[in-house]
């Protein structure tokens, strides 16, 4: 039986592992990079960090297979992850560029950590919060996708939150897929992903 749950400071290297082991697109990202902790360092482990009270996770009984995490201003968020979270992790990726154990791959996924690129003002002035999903395939069928997102977009709107946004890859057709599916539309962002938007 799963249920979704809130985050605990226990569940941090699972969702860690969670984040690195769904990295491509959807796939295993284990190995691809001088470390595993890039991703986490990017994509998860700042939203627990800083907003931790938005951070939902899927358990099955034997520990966390799937999460969805985020925040409900993300001009406030992109400002605290540049000048307070970066510094405590950017050594270790300078020390991989430098020694040459970076690839080109990785380089570019560091250059645009703190590049905070994302939807124009106008439309962040409509959906100021974002979020990241990621499932275990063995969530599949499952429909716990929907519920988490569900949940989620509840807590944002009793915070009054006016809409929500998040980005995907262009190749990972099937998760455009799904938030088309869960009342996400297209909107325009900065080219390299694809940009979705749900008014709450």
């Amino acid at each position: 039986m799963t249920e979704i749950r809130a985050y605990r400071p226990s569940d941090r290297a699972a969702v860690a592992a969670i984040c690195t082991r769904t990295g491509d697109s959807g796939a295993d990202a284990t190995g691809q990079f001088s470390t595993d902790d890039l991703l986490p360092d990017i994509y998860a482990l700042p939203y627990v960090e800083h907003e931790p009270e938005l951070a939902l996770l899927v358990d099955a009984g034997a520990g966390p297979i799937g999460y969805i995490l985020g925040t409900a201003d993300t001009t406030s968020f992109d400002r605290w992850f540049v000048e307070r979270w970066w510094p405590t992790v950017e050594r270790k990726y300078e020390a991989a560029a430098a020694s040459g154990a970076a690839s080109e791959g990785e380089r570019g996924i560091v250059r645009s950590a703190t590049d905070r690129g994302g939807l124009a003002p106008e439309l962040l002035a409509q959906y100021p919060a974002h979020l990241h999903i990621d499932l275990l395939p063995e969530t599949q069928g499952m429909g716990v996708g929907r519920r988490l997102i569900d949940t989620f977009c509840e807590l944002l709107a009793e915070r009054g939150v006016p809409g929500v946004h998040l980005g995907v890859g262009v190749a990972n057709t099937g998760a455009q897929q799904f938030y088309q599916r869960t009342g996400f539309i297209r909107v325009d962002g900065d080219p390299g992903a694809h940009w979705y938007a749900k008014a709450l």
